[in-house]
């Protein structure tokens, strides 16, 4: 396993942070992360930007490959996040009302979240250099979600602000045993995105070292940074969480690892997916469909890697003390994943990091504020 002793700072965007491997860097389970040359982002702003995060850097953090070859250095290539930010509006209830009927809630609040910006939030607040692209409207619910990102360490230089569209937005009914039912407005999300995605947009995906995409944007955008992120061989895992309806083909072929819950699994395949065996069958149809690793979330019953061709990897879940809200706990899975897997974990290891993430995700109420630290996230680990 690769060591990592990293610097109790979380803000990769004003301190960089020091990776120090252990031993020599195994070999990439999927395929070869691009260790991009030096990332120097230097290019103006693009108009309606989020201004609250003006600075300008360059991601100097370094990793060293071989401690006892001359001590050589690396850059670390960042987590980059293309995808959805939303204002979730809380409200704990009883139960789900009924049609025509009008109950009380116990209480509400106002969070932010969003499959994006959760799994940004997730990626920073694990001490990992990352990126959040994606846009808020003009408007409280913005900057709120801005505000909660940089407090957990996430760099929003390319973050765009909108003036013709409003925040996206969630209503979240959060059930007394954690469960929850969601209904989303797209807003900014959705609507008032460029036909072509800018230069600098580009210049952040080919120099990842990892993309995470949902599918909370439309679909184009997706296809755009996928396609982008192939040309330099950047690895792309497609969280299906969002809009349902049916995925591109064009999408599929452009990503490396598709990562569904059971039911998106169900939905995108029109096949059952209540037992292993089902999933299974499911995930073969996946492969027929171009894509060649499924990481599936099962929930209470844990999460399992699929590669084809290979014996599927299962992962059970690491029991949480007590569960409060189940909310954010699929992208917290997705984003602790992708964290490992750009870190060069192997693939158990990526799972148990990924699983360990999750536990204590819900634990927590609202989907940022429940994101652990990577402290926090050994801890489990080595009490397991």
């Amino acid at each position: 396993m690769r060591g990592i002793a990293i610097s109790p700072s979380n803000q990769c965007c004003s301190s960089p942070l020091q990776f120090q491997t252990q031993d020599t860097l195994p070999s990439q389970p999927y395929r070869t992360v691009n260790l991009n040359p030096l990332l120097q982002f230097n290019k103006k702003k693009k108009k309606k930007q989020n201004p609250s995060n003006g600075r300008r850097y360059s991601l100097v953090s370094k990793i060293s490959i071989n401690p006892s070859n001359n001590n050589t250095q690396t850059p670390i290539p960042p987590l980059v996040v293309f995808g959805s930010a939303n204002a979730d509006i809380y409200l704990e209830i009883n139960r789900l009302p009924k049609v025509g009927e009008t109950i009380s809630a116990n209480s509400g609040q106002t969070l932010a979240g969003g499959k994006g910006a959760n799994q940004a939030a997730c990626g920073g607040r694990l001490s990992y250099p990352t990126y959040f692209l994606g846009q808020v409207g003009d408007d409280g619910h913005g900057k709120l979600i801005s505000e909660a990102l940089q407090n957990g360490g996430v760099c929003l230089d390319y973050l765009n602000t909108v003036t013709d569209a409003p925040t996206g937005h969630a209503v979240v009914m959060l059930q007394p045993d954690g469960q929850n039912s969601i209904i989303i407005v797209g807003g900014a999300n959705m609507n008032c995105w460029p036909h072509t995605l800018s230069d600098q947009d580009f210049e952040v995906v080919r120099n990842a070292g990892i993309v995470l995409l949902q599918r909370e944007i439309p679909d184009s955008v997706n296809i755009q940074v996928a396609k982008a992120a192939r040309s330099t061989g950047v690895p792309v895992i497609l969280d299906a969480g969002g809009m349902d309806a049916p995925f591109p083909q064009e999408l599929l072929n452009f990503i490396d690892i598709l990562s569904p819950n059971e039911s998106e699994l169900g939905r995108l395949t029109g096949m059952a997916t209540e037992s292993f065996e089902q999933i299974t069958q499911a995930v073969v149809k996946c492969h027929k469909m171009g894509v060649k690793q499924v990481l599936v979330k099962l929930g209470a019953k844990g999460s399992a890697l699929f590669v084809e061709g290979e014996e599927p990897i299962k992962q059970p879940i690491i029991s949480a003390t007590k569960v409060l809200d189940t909310t954010g706990a699929g992208d917290t899975f997705t984003a602790a994943f992708a964290v490992a897997l750009v870190e060069g974990k192997s693939r158990n290891e990526c799972l148990k990091f990924a699983a360990a993430a999750a536990s204590l995700c819900v634990q927590v109420k609202g989907a940022i504020p429940s994101m652990p630290d990577r402290k926090s996230v050994l801890d489990l680990l080595q009490s397991h």
